[in-house]
């Protein structure tokens, strides 16, 4: 685009943020939904593997069990940031100008 400068474009209309906004909010939620489904899978991953024999019970049991809540954790960081970013977007769109 010829004479394109970053922040030049303005929309005047505030649908097309909103309508975004609304549809990154539905993405949101789907991510905190998710979080006990993150969590069971975790549970019953390592039930599955000292039960197949898959680890030992002990000391390797701990270390896959610390590996699969990180992982876990991993998910709540990622609904962390969405939500913070959600709430960043909101803020553009209706904070306002600051005088």
């Amino acid at each position: 685009m010829l004479g394109y400068t970053p922040g030049s474009v303005i929309v005047t209309s505030t649908i097309p943020w909103v309508v975004g906004l609304t549809v990154f909010t539905v993405a949101v939620a789907f991510t905190f939904i998710t979080l006990p489904v993150e969590f069971n899978a975790s549970r019953r991953a390592k039930e599955a593997a000292v039960r197949l024999g898959v680890v030992g019970i002990g000391r390797e049991a701990s270390g896959v069990s610390a590996v699969l809540n990180a992982a876990a954790l991993t998910y709540v960081a990622a609904a962390a940031v969405a939500l913070l970013q959600l709430l960043y977007y909101a803020s553009l769109i209706f904070g306002g100008r600051r005088s």
